[in-house]
Formats: C-alpha cells, sequence, structure tokens
C-alpha cells in the first residue's frame, strides 16, 4: 500500500494493529504507532483503542498506560477503558485492573458487556470474590445479567471460587442455556475438583438435549479419572468415535488418562501408541499412569523416550517420573533425574522436593530426608512433611515422626490424614499416651475421620461399600466368602493384627470374587489410604484363589498377585 502511494487512515491501522497484537509483533507496533503519529490519527477513537490493545498483548503495560494518560479523549471514552482492563486482566495485574474501573466509574464513565468480560475475569481467585460480588450487582442493575457471555462470565466466577450453591442457582437463572453456559459450569466444576457435580450436570446436559463439545469431554473425563468412575469413561470414550472426534490430541490425552487412574494401563497405553501427534501432555499422562500402578522402570524408560524424542520436559513431567521412582522404589535414578532438573533451566518446587523425600524416606534414609527438607531454598508445604511423616510409619520412627507432625499441622491444621497416621504410629508402636494424645487433638478440634468406603463396577452399575455395611442385596453371601477367607488366611498365620471391624475394601473384594469369573481382575476404587490388616488380607487372598486385585487408594494403585503387592509394602 505504502508502495503505490497510498496513505492509511484511521480505517487501516486498526486492522494492522490487529494483526501486530495477535502475532506478538512489538517492534512493528511501535513502528505503526510512529506512523499514527505522523498522520494525525492519535486521536480516533478506534486508532487509539486499538494501540492500547496491541501494547497490552504485547506486554508493554507502561507504555499502553502512558498511551491512554497522554491523549486526554480517553479518559471520556468507554472503549479506550475497556481496550486498558482487558490489558490488565490478561497480564495478572488484578489490583490495576480494579482501580482503574474505580476511576471510571468514579468519573462518570458509562461500563458495558465488554467492561464486565474484561473484569470479570480478575475475580476468579478468592481474594477478589468479593468484588467480584460487587459487579455481579452492577450487571444486574444495568440489565446487563441478560447478556449470555457476561452471565456465563460471572457462572466461571463463582464455580471457582463461590459458593457452589450460588453457581448453580445463576446456572438455573439463565433462560437460555446454549453449550458455552453448560461448558462454563463444568469446567468450573471440574477445576475445583467438584467431580461428582461434573457428571450430574453432564447426565442434565445429555437430558436436554444438547450436544457436548471437545471442551466438555475433557471436564467429563477428567471427572472420571479422578473419581475411578470407569464405565462413564469408557461410554464417553465411545461418544468420541461415534461423533468423528477421536482425532482430537485433548481428548486422546483425557482418554490416557483417565483409562490409566481407572485401572485400565492396557487400554491407556493402546492409545497412546496410537498417537502421531503426541506433545508433552500426552508422554506426561503415560509417565504418571505407570508411576501410579508402580510401574516406575516403564516411567523412566517413557520418560527417556521422550526426552530423546525431542521434547522438553516441564515441572510436571517431572513429578511424574519422580513419583514413579519413589512408588518403585528407584532411589539413585529418582536423586538423578531431581539434580537433572537444572539443566532444564527449571527450578524444584515443593512438589518435587515431596517426591524426593517419600524417595528417600522409602530407602529408610530418614536423617537424609530431613536435611534436605531443611535445606530447601524454597518453604516446604503440608505435602513434604507429609511424606516424611509417611515414611515414618514404614521405618517406625517415632521422633522424626513427632518433628514431621508438628510442622505439617501447622500448615494443615485440619487435614485429618495426618492425625490418623500419626495415630498409626504410635498404635504400631502400642505407644498408648500417644494414641490418646491425638485423640484429645481431634477432639478438641472438632475433626473426625472420613468414612471410607469402597465401589466396584459391574456391568455397568456401581456398587458401593461403607464399612460393616450389610444393605446390599448380596450381604449374607458376600460375608459367608469373606468368613471362609479370613478362616484360609488365618490358616497361612496371616490374621489381623488388630480388631477393625470389616472395612469397606474387604466387602469389594468379596463381593468382586462372588460376580466375576476366573479370568477377570478385580478394580475396587477406595476413597482413603488402605490400612496395614486390608493390605495383608488382599495379599494373602490373591495367593489363596489364585487371582489379580487391583485396588485403587487415595495415594496409588496397589496391584496384588500371588501374595505380593506391586507397592512393595510401602504406601
Amino acid at each position: 500500500m505504502l508502495r503505490h502511494g497510498e496513505s492509511p487512515n484511521a480505517f487501516t491501522f486498526p486492522f494492522v494493529l490487529k494483526s501486530c497484537a495477535a502475532l506478538s509483533l512489538s517492534f512493528l507496533g511501535q513502528q505503526l504507532h510512529s506512523h499514527v503519529l505522523k498522520t494525525g490519527c492519535q486521536s480516533e477513537p478506534f486508532v487509539q483503542t486499538s494501540l492500547i490493545s496491541m501494547y497490552c498483548k504485547c506486554s508493554f503495560m507502561d507504555n499502553a498506560r502512558d498511551l491512554f494518560e497522554e491523549n486526554p479523549q480517553s479518559r471520556n471514552l468507554t472503549v479506550c477503558y475497556n481496550s486498558l482492563i482487558a490489558g490488565y486482566s490478561l497480564n495478572s495485574q488484578i489490583s490495576n485492573a480494579i482501580s482503574l474501573f474505580c476511576g471510571m466509574r468514579r468519573d462518570g464513565v458509562s461500563f458495558n458487556a465488554i467492561t464486565m468480560l474484561g473484569l470479570v475475569p480478575v475475580c476468579t481467585f478468592s481474594s477478589q470474590l468479593g468484588f467480584g460480588m460487587s459487579l455481579h450487582c452492577c450487571i444486574v442493575k444495568s440489565g446487563l445479567i441478560t447478556d449470555l457471555s457476561v452471565a456465563n462470565c460471572l457462572l466461571t466466577m463463582y464455580v471457582r471460587c463461590g459458593p457452589p450453591d450460588v453457581a448453580r442457582k445463576l446456572f438455573d437463572e439463565v433462560p437460555v442455556k446454549e453449550l458455552i453456559t453448560w461448558n462454563a459450569m463444568i469446567s468450573g466444576y471440574c477445576q475445583n475438583g467438584h467431580c461428582t457435580q461434573v457428571l450430574d450436570m453432564y447426565n442434565e446436559m445429555n437430558s436436554c438435549g444438547i450436544y457436548p463439545d471437545p471442551i466438555t469431554l475433557v471436564g467429563v473425563l477428567s471427572s472420571c479419572a479422578h473419581l475411578g468412575a470407569h464405565r462413564i469413561g469408557c461410554e464417553v470414550d465411545k461418544r468420541i468415535h461415534i461423533t468423528g472426534l477421536s482425532s482430537n490430541r485433548f481428548l486422546r490425552n483425557a482418554l490416557v488418562n483417565m483409562y490409566a487412574r481407572c485401572g485400565n494401563l492396557v487400554k491407556a497405553r493402546s492409545i497412546f501408541d496410537r498417537m502421531v501427534d503426541r506433545n508433552l501432555i500426552s508422554w506426561t499422562a503415560i509417565i504418571c499412569g505407570y508411576g501410579m500402578h508402580g510401574q516406575g522402570e516403564t516411567s523412566v524408560q517413557l520418560f527417556d523416550e521422550m526426552l530423546e524424542s525431542g521434547i522438553q520436559p516441564d515441572g510436571a513431567a517431572f513429578v511424574g517420573v519422580l513419583s514413579a521412582c519413589s512408588h518403585a522404589g528407584l532411589t539413585y535414578k529418582g536423586l538423578a533425574y531431581f539434580n537433572e532438573m537444572r539443566n532444564y533451566k527449571l527450578q524444584p518446587g515443593p512438589e518435587h522436593y515431596s517426591c524426593v523425600v517419600d524417595l528417600l524416606g522409602r530407602a529408610g534414609r530418614l536423617n537424609e530426608a530431613l536435611e534436605l527438607i531443611r535445606s530447601m531454598p524454597i518453604k516446604p508445604d503440608g505435602a513434604v512433611w507429609g511424606a516424611l511423616l509417611g515414611a515414618c510409619k514404614i521405618y517406625k520412627n517415632i521422633d522424626i515422626a513427632e518433628l514431621a507432625f508438628e510442622k505439617v499441622i501447622e500448615l494443615e491444621p485440619t487435614n485429618i490424614g495426618y492425625y490418623v497416621l500419626l495415630s498409626n504410629i504410635y498404635s504400631e508402636a502400642e505407644y498408648l499416651e500417644g494414641i490418646q494424645r491425638v485423640r484429645v487433638m481431634m477432639r478438641e478440634r472438632n475433626l473426625k475421620k472420613e468414612p471410607g468406603c469402597s465401589y466396584v463396577e459391574l456391568k455397568g452399575k456401581v456398587h458401593l461399600f461403607l464399612a460393616d455395611d450389610r444393605s446390599h442385596i448380596q450381604a449374607e453371601e458376600i460375608y459367608r466368602i469373606l468368613k471362609e477367607l479370613e478362616d484360609l488366611v488365618k490358616e497361612l498365620g496371616n490374621s489381623n493384627k488388630n480388631d477393625v471391624g470389616v472395612h469397606s475394601e474387604k466387602l469389594a473384594i468379596a463381593f468382586g470374587l462372588l460376580n466375576t469369573g476366573l479370568d477377570t481382575d478385580v478394580i475396587v476404587i477406595k476413597n482413603l489410604r488402605v490400612c496395614s490388616d486390608c493390605h495383608r488380607f488382599i495379599k494373602s487372598v490373591s495367593k489363596i484363589v489364585y487371582r489379580q486385585f487391583i485396588v485403587r487408594d487415595s495415594t496409588r494403585f496397589h496391584h496384588f498377585k500371588n501374595g505380593v503387592c506391586s507397592c512393595k509394602d510401602y504406601w
């Protein structure tokens, strides 16, 4: 255009500046800014807005603010405020975005839906929820609540950091729910761990005749992985094939993760092997999958293959391989990977130190683990001290256990698991005074142990069991088989050390044996950590009946076969 002697005008610059912003061509954008000044177009609202937006998207926030301040006309234009607010939001400068909006209201400049779409997303942190609720009031008073994009933005805010019932109430009030509305709820629930609500929402969505897209299905598959809902995950897999979405890499990564975390590692590996466009997320999913199943050697092999393929690991990939080394007892290999992180310009975080503490603890190197924690350049979190506390249970080290417990409850005073873990350490050592002390602490803090539950999926139906549960229709037969198994276990000399009643995983195992064939693995999902007595019981049963049991507890998978567990009695 310039070579042909044509001069750009106020209609030309916005398009070119938008392209610079999309491609992050900041230098070219600055040259265009000079051209704008030469042509005298700087006072045109759309040109000015485009310049502000370009600087914001290139992360030159000082330039954007200076441009806004230099032109008095900007202070009266909603579009200029909107561009700068959106820029602050994009660059995570939350306080500046809020301050600018307050200045906008103070100067009497009107806001619109675009303003709110730039501002509400900064309120997805709990610390900003109060301001977000104030924005909600402004939106209702101005009538913008009828704008579907604004309503969806509010939904995302509440579902991420507000009370779930408020998000649900707002969702119910939306008159016309399009796919984006359902996705806002499903994605928000998923990111906050409300996985049961995700599956409920998915079922409700199907009953309303709304067809999901890949965003919906990724959220559903992630929730299936978290809950161990294998049947629903398989149904989603079939739907993906039927709707022609099998080539979507995000969905294939989610399927690998889902199958691995639901106990079907063979299917997870099959999907991974068929992928021709694997990325870092694909490799991390399969590495973590093998790691949680105790197959650390395979995880290490896959990690090395990933490096050879030219893919650079990130922090999550290192967590996966370190955790795999920990679960498999590959101490020296894990320490080598930890030291290699800096070669990739990665600084270890608490999650990496937690894996290494667990790694050293498994090897019985408790003093080294404690020294590592004390030498950390960052503050250790609850998971780091919790890993040390868990190691103390295996090696019955009460002194370090008490130190680790004291530190961990400073950070997570309401985490009931740590109190139970210390109580179990005292119990193994037959230290009654310590057990009583922990019980008093729990009573004073009004802490109650979460009820344990286990379930088995059979022919598309979930069978749930609680401790001492007799509500199942097959309860009489289940308890009969359980009694026979316990008698056989006693004959092997492996009777329970503690009178713990009938835990849920025992009932689930008996149910699985009652209702499946000899060539079928029994898969049990449990919400809590498997106790030592049940662990010994399931090992013995696997030897007696020549069957494999796969149990997923709150920490990992246990593969019981021929009287041996894949965790090597460390979990």
